[in-house]
């Protein structure tokens, strides 16, 4: 069953969760870039920051596993709100962390409460958005991302940079406010999915879901995917800086220009997915991320421009996947379990990422003059990853898909 809403309302809506999400994506992302300050400041090691980075998936993963044994009992704008400013006080906790184990604590409870977020958002565009229009909306969710990379990124370094590392969290603090005071207005009650049936235990609606193969296989891509990106994210500014010869002041550059691409690429894919078939569209995307994934791994000394290039290619392509792949991943879910689902599809997610950061900290190591070693190993973790994701999407059902060319494919 979908919630109607008139095209006005649903513009608002979308823009709302984007604003949501933007929210969490930035207190995931800031990380990365503040990788070399937090290693200067903190005095940790390489592996230490993999572990501030992981903690933050870890304890998303397992919040989405509990989240997935009430979430389709609850309104769904109530929830997520709440999440959303639990969310808020974690990251302000970040912000004040006075050193490394408190930021690795606050680092975990601002994940427990973004994980079950993410799967939210999720949620309210597959109950609110029919499957013709998904990838599109999707799109438009997924601007968080590329507004996020090319302003709260750059906005966030340069706090850190004029105050210290804990500005950008105390900023997504107050924007959290800001969005929880929009999302009481603008979101709406969604309560179909609610059954006034008594359930026989919590974990009913868990076991449900995982009974069902084509679930299990959605759930398997979607690990898939975060797996063969979060093997590379975490390290690409550390990597920048060190091996590369960006200079930190630099590294605001790209994101700007990696979030500006995808700003505008993003919107693109979206509307192509939902004319030539999803799945169609993820898999040539995903073949054309190859190219990035390596030569971001490999690349040696290089000039400022030419690591925009590789970076900017990298955002459009290995972030563009996840346009046609959540549109395909949310339209496996059987429509009344789809909340639960989409929880643990998110603890999915956030336990391949921690997998993926947590790997590839083992893999690299810093040598003597600073320079991460290794760094190529773990492209080729990833490149295989996405290979096996591309080869494995075929296997999945979508519910409510049309009989659009691309979106299933030939049994």
């Amino acid at each position: 069953m979908q919630h109607t809403l008139t095209p006005q309302r649903e513009r608002y809506l979308l823009l709302t969760l984007a604003g949501i999400q933007f929210s969490h994506i930035l207190d995931f992302m800031i990380m990365m870039p503040l990788g070399p300050m937090l290693i200067s400041t903190l005095g940790i090691s390489t592996h230490q920051f993999g572990l501030l980075v992981a903690s933050y998936s870890f304890s998303a993963a397992i919040s989405g596993l509990l989240a997935a044994t009430f979430v389709d009992r609850f309104e769904r704008k109530r929830l997520l709100l709440t999440m959303f400013a639990l969310f808020g006080l974690a990251t302000l906790a970040c912000g004040l962390a006075p050193g490394y184990v408190t930021l690795l604590v606050a680092r975990g409870l601002a994940g427990a409460f973004g994980g079950v977020m993410g799967a939210m958002v999720q949620t309210i565009v597959g109950d609110t958005i029919p499957f013709a229009r998904r990838a599109r909306a999707s799109s438009i969710v997924s601007t968080a991302f590329s507004l996020a990379t090319v302003a709260g990124v750059p906005l966030s370094l340069w706090l850190a940079n004029h105050f210290q590392w804990r500005a950008p969290f105390v900023f997504i603090a107050v924007l959290v406010v800001l969005f929880i005071l929009v999302g009481m207005r603008i979101l709406p009650e969604l309560r179909h999915h609610i059954s006034a049936q008594k359930r026989a235990h919590p974990f009913v609606e868990m076991f449900a879901v995982l009974r069902d193969p084509n679930h299990l296989r959605a759930l398997t891509f979607s690990a898939l995917l975060i797996f063969s990106g979060f093997t590379v994210i975490p390290y690409i500014t550390i990597y920048a800086v060190h091996n590369v010869g960006i200079a930190q002041a630099d590294i605001p550059f790209i994101y700007l220009a990696g979030g500006a691409a995808t700003l505008i690429t993003a919107r693109l894919i979206g509307h192509w997915a939902d004319m030539s078939g999803k799945i169609l569209v993820y898999r040539l995307i995903a073949i054309f991320a190859l190219l990035p994934l390596f030569v971001v791994t490999n690349i040696g000394v290089a000039p400022l421009w030419l690591w925009l290039i590789c970076t900017t290619l990298f955002f459009v392509l290995v972030s563009g996947r996840m346009i046609p792949a959540m549109a395909i991943v949310t339209s496996a879910a059987q429509p009344r379990l789809r909340g639960t689902f989409m929880s643990l599809n998110a603890s999915m997610q956030q336990l391949a990422s921690g997998l993926a950061s947590t790997l590839a900290g083992f893999i690299i190591t810093q040598n003597g003059a600073g320079q991460i070693v290794g760094y190529e190993k773990v492209g080729y973790v990833a490149i295989a990853g996405n290979m096996l994701a591309i080869w494995f999407v075929v296997r999945i059902v979508m519910h409510d898909a049309s009989s659009a060319p691309g979106n299933q494919p030939s049994r």
